[in-house]
């Protein structure tokens, strides 16, 4: 995969180092995923209507937009390697901060360890993907950011995995209702339980780190830019934003972010919704809505890998502008048809989403030079989308039961599609450019 085309090959342990950094993109994959099936079992563990649990999803992408620049600082006065190192550290202590969360019983020590545990992971995607976009030829950078994000949903898929296998089939079943007319000695033995089958994945992926953290520290990953300081602070964000494809480009991705939280987390609200219409009990449906959210995963990587391989023969703007229309439809389809037709269109939403974030990326950092690890730090910052977007549908949720007979579940999608709306209209622009 990683051929001359596309990565300078340079050192005897090259091909691990690059191999490192893809498994840091499977990490921050695992994490992310596993954080948003955590949603709907915080809501029964701790009695938290949908507002109150999404601020899991709130704090998860408030911690990466905040850690970003100070990433970027010092990934500028240090190295890729310190950066990625630091990172590490910081994420392996949020994660293992869950063990004395579980001990206190409180949700607000739950969310102060996402905070940090995300923090970490803003450190090592700042550093890791523009390491990668800047790691070969320029002409081949899109090319060569995609593939490695292709790694992120393969840890997503084990995220979801170990959400299914080890935390949603040992969870008591009960649900709030059932929960909250238990004698209170019982309401808090199940809590203890429960909340000690949610921090299990968390521990082992801190583990993981660990590992990780020791490997990349015995190999070299450098390259030419780990020599370039760039401008001054001031001077490098200011000429960045002067940059009209990189300063919509954030735009747009804050709006991309938004748009992938929103349907990821509220698929399984929608599919659960559609089995319970059709007489399935809360538990198996939730089960079975599961399953639809793996599978949207699962075609999510496969076409994340086929739109890299497309992108040798297309123009990145182009596939992003058909992308995100077809993004946009599907989610029409989502809102307008019922039952199961409804929910394979909301599936099919995750084959568009693969090209998108590491192509607006790559594009908008075209221009930005010896700026680029500053202006890498602006999309992960983008990522408070996923805090201000889903909250939004939630609101539609929660308020409008139906309008012309469109359920409210259904309705709320309508968010997501103006976002990709706004994808579609930057990828025209840039493309629109491009040609003069």
């Amino acid at each position: 995969m990683a051929d001359s085309n596309i990565f300078n090959k340079k050192g005897k342990y090259y091909h691990i180092s690059i191999f490192l950094i893809f498994v840091c993109f499977a990490l921050w994959g695992f994490t992310a995923n596993v954080t948003s099936a955590m949603v709907q079992y915080f809501s029964k563990i701790f009695i938290l209507g949908v507002k109150d649990s999404l601020w899991i999803q709130v704090i998860y992408y408030l911690g990466y937009c905040l850690m970003a620049l100070p990433a970027a600082i010092f990934i500028r006065r240090h190295s890729f390697k310190a950066g990625v190192l630091l990172g590490l550290a910081i994420c392996t202590i949020g994660l293992f901060m869950f063990i004395p969360a579980k001990m206190s019983g409180f949700y607000y020590s739950f969310l102060f360890a996402y905070f940090i545990m995300t923090c970490g992971l803003s450190c090592l995607e700042v550093g890791c993907n523009t390491f990668i976009y800047t790691s070969g030829n320029p002409r081949s950078s899109i090319r060569r950011i995609n593939l490695a994000q292709a790694f992120n949903p393969l840890g997503a898929l084990f995220g979801m995995y170990m959400a299914a296998k080890y935390v949603q089939a040992r969870i008591c079943p009960l649900d709030i209702e059932a929960r909250l007319k238990l004698p209170t000695n019982q309401f808090l033995f199940i809590k203890d339980y429960d909340m000690g089958v949610l921090i299990r994945p968390y521990i082992f992926i801190g583990g993981i780190f660990i590992l990780m953290a020791i490997l990349i520290r015995l190999f070299n990953i450098s390259n030419i830019y780990d020599d370039h300081r760039g401008n001054s602070f001031k001077k490098g964000i200011k000429e960045i934003f002067k940059i009209r494809e990189y300063r919509e480009g954030v735009i747009a991705q804050i709006f991309y972010i938004g748009a992938q939280v929103a349907c990821w987390t509220f698929i399984i609200q929608y599919a659960k919704k559609v089995f319970t219409d059709e007489g399935m009990m809360e538990s198996q449906a939730i089960l079975t809505a599961q399953k639809y959210n793996i599978t949207a995963m699962v075609l999510y990587c496969c076409c994340r890998f086929g739109s890299t391989w497309l992108l040798k023969f297309f123009k990145p703007e182009k596939m992003l502008m058909v992308f995100s229309i077809l993004a946009s439809l599907a989610l029409c389809g989502a809102i307008f048809l019922t039952g199961r037709d409804g929910l394979y269109c909301l599936v099919m939403v995750s084959a568009f989403m693969s090209l998108m974030y590491p192509t607006i990326f790559g594009i908008s950092l075209r221009q930005t030079g010896s700026n680029m690890k500053l202006a890498g730090a602006g999309h992960v910052m983008a990522t408070i989308g996923g805090s201000l977007i889903p909250p939004l549908q939630a609101a539609i949720i929660v308020k409008c039961d139906h309008w012309i007979s469109i359920p409210s579940t259904n309705l709320s999608f309508i968010i997501p599609t103006f976002c990709f709306i706004i994808v579609a209209i930057y990828a025209f622009r840039s493309n629109k450019y491009s040609l003069h």
